[in-house]
């Protein structure tokens, strides 16, 4: 299993038959293992029949007492033998299960990462939580039938082949019969698979709501949107809830013949057998025999039919294990021309779709009334969507993905908080030094985060930082992309959850940081675009006008309209010296509310030097 879990192989996904033969071919021992010991428990449960009817017909009906217990210690023998093979059978098909397991997990962890930046576009997280949890399961349990399941068919074998001894009758009845319920209960599986089908979709819908309702419950209880977002919750959990009686109700019949139709069959063939004894056709001990092997025949036919409906079940999830195989990252390198190493160091990026050009080593900023356009630009100069973008007049569809990741860094307000300690959170896979550190942390102005942590920056931080708030969560992503120290840095409105104190220090730090270094930001902000040396002023997502900030402000009605529009509240906040985090950064706020506290402090207090929360 720790084979499986750090090398999972190569998928076979020409489809959900062949994907779940993959898994049972990548652990070939261990699955002929468990059809070894499963076949000799499952045959070793006929022998006792046999032996029992030995010890009638040899010693307890003539009144041989040596033979009776002679035959009566193999009876023991044979029970405490098919007893531990019960014990190793199951050992073993536990651990094929939890390989299975393993491995899919660890092959939808693989395409994850690779989908990257796709994954949210494409996939839910309620999806991807219902296939990693749900599917997952029930695909390991449909490998069970490679144990007990070819234990089954060796055993119908055998005891057909018994009961030939006894009455060729008896023998072309079962012969007969296991294949005739089998027939029964296929039109229940084929059932099963539509509506298990339905349900999964569905379920993995509802999943991806939950995980909306919970990821924005703060905004929503600000907004007064609780009780919408729990009604329409109710309401397809009860969708959800009917299909599962569909696959419940679909599922008790197909159990229910599990345990019927063989005990039927039971009844069937001993009174067939009983018919015989009386005509003395056959022994009181043969009698007995055609029972226990009838008995022991119940246990394959429950295989058969239990094995069926989870490799039913298993195909199902496999199809959508496979669906989410088939997904390929949106900007993933299109043909073998994308393995270049990309221009050199101080290259111009450029967007032929928006006239965007962002000069190497210079700090500029993206204006635009729609926030989508900007962050268009971002992604298309990021290659996070398809574009003819360049960056020293290469196309970077044609420069290597590996090679723009590790040069070009896009942070956004979405980026992921993993769970750790702060240091590990801004540190990302490299080590990183305290000072280098402390230096990042002093550039996103989040020195009051560190000390307010009870351990600093060796403090626990909770997946995507839900012990932090909004502007705490947004200004440890900064620290974090400073720390990484890109040579292009995109970021998308690195401000937009903080004070107006706070976001006039962290544009001064910011471009000192990054002094001599590329930069794109996207903000409205008067604060940090008076700190660009370049700004782009966008309309309907192309460049309207170009300049610096004070040149666009007396020459652009538009863009002095658009980052004016808050600059009431930003001033009257410095002039008379209130702090207070944006809404997203107060649970309970709506967004767009400021959240000032009246405190008096001159308003000759330097940007850089403001306290923040």
């Amino acid at each position: 299993m720790g084979d499986s879990y750090m090398d999972p192989g190569t998928p076979d996904r020409r489809g959900a038959g062949r994907y779940l033969w993959w898994l049972v071919t990548s652990q070939r021992g261990r699955v002929a293992a468990g059809a070894a010991l499963g076949s000799v428990w499952m045959v070793g449960l006929t022998v006792q029949p046999y032996v029992l009817s030995r010890a009638i017909d040899d010693g307890l009906e003539p009144g041989h007492r040596a033979a009776l217990l002679g035959w009566a210690g193999a009876l023991f023998a044979v029970g405490v033998a098919n007893a531990w093979l019960g014990i190793m059978r199951h050992r073993t098909m536990t651990r094929v299960r939890m390989d299975a397991a393993f491995r899919t997990v660890r092959v939808v962890v693989l395409q994850a990462t690779r989908l990257g930046a796709t994954l949210p576009r494409r996939v839910t997280a309620g999806e991807v939580v219902t296939i990693g949890i749900a599917d997952v399961t029930t695909i390991s349990w449909a490998l069970t039938v490679t144990g007990p399941g070819v234990g089954a068919v060796l055993a119908y074998l055998v005891v057909a082949g018994l009961l030939l001894s006894v009455s060729p009758l008896l023998a072309a009845v079962v012969l007969l019969g296991v294949p005739l319920l089998a027939v029964l209960v296929g039109p229940l599986l084929g059932r099963l698979q539509g509506v298990e089908t339905t349900y999964r979709e569905r379920q993995g819908a509802l999943a991806a709501r939950f995980a909306d309702m919970v990821g924005g419950l703060r905004v929503l209880s600000g907004l007064g949107g609780k009780d919408v977002y729990a009604a329409r919750y109710r309401r397809d959990s009860g969708t959800v809830k009917d299909e599962g009686y569909r696959v419940g109700a679909v599922t008790s019949w197909i159990e229910a013949l599990g345990l019927g139709l063989p005990a039927l069959f039971l009844a069937a063939v001993t009174w067939l057998a009983a018919r015989l004894a009386a005509q003395g056709a056959i022994t009181v001990g043969e009698l007995v025999a055609v029972y226990g092997y009838v008995a022991v025949l119940v246990v394959p036919v429950s295989f058969f039919i239990e094995g069926g409906h989870d490799v039913s079940r298993g195909l199902v999830c496999a199809r959508r294990v496979l669906r989410f195989l088939d997904l390929e990252p949106e900007s993933a390198d299109a043909s073998p021309q994308a393995a270049g190493e990309g221009p050199g160091p101080g290259s111009v990026l450029r967007d032929p779709a928006s006239g965007v050009e962002v000069a190497p080593g210079k700090l500029t900023a993206l204006v635009s009334g729609r926030p989508s356009d900007a962050s268009d630009v971002v992604d298309r100069l990021g290659r996070f969507a398809a574009s003819p973008a360049t960056w020293g007049g290469v196309r970077l569809d044609e420069i290597a993905l590996s090679r723009i990741r590790e040069r070009v860094l896009v942070a956004d307000n979405e980026a992921d908080l993993f769970a750790g300690t702060l240091r590990e959170v801004v540190a990302g896979r490299r080590d990183r030094d305290e000072e280098a550190i402390t230096r990042a942390v002093h550039a996103a102005v989040a020195e009051d985060i560190v000390r307010g942590l009870p351990d600093g920056l060796d403090s626990p931080v909770e997946a995507q930082g839900r012990n932090l708030s909004g502007g705490q969560r947004q200004r440890v992503r900064l620290v974090r992309a400073l720390l990484a120290d890109p040579e292009v840095l995109l970021a998308a409105e690195p401000t937009s959850a903080v004070d107006a104190h706070t976001e006039a220090a962290v544009a001064a730090r910011l471009r000192a940081a990054r002094s001599g270094r590329t930069t794109l930001v996207t903000s409205t902000s008067p604060l940090m675009l008076d700190h660009a040396d370049t700004v782009y002023y966008l309309v309907d997502g192309r460049v309207a006008a170009v300049g610096t900030h004070r040149e666009l402000l007396s020459g652009q009605a538009g863009y002095r309209a658009l980052v004016s529009r808050g600059a009431g509240d930003e001033a009257g906040t410095a002039a008379h010296g209130t702090y207070g985090e944006r809404a997203d950064d107060v649970p309970g706020v709506p967004a767009g509310v400021p959240t000032a506290v009246p405190a008096e402090i001159p308003a000759a207090v330097p940007a850089d030097e403001g306290a923040v929360r």
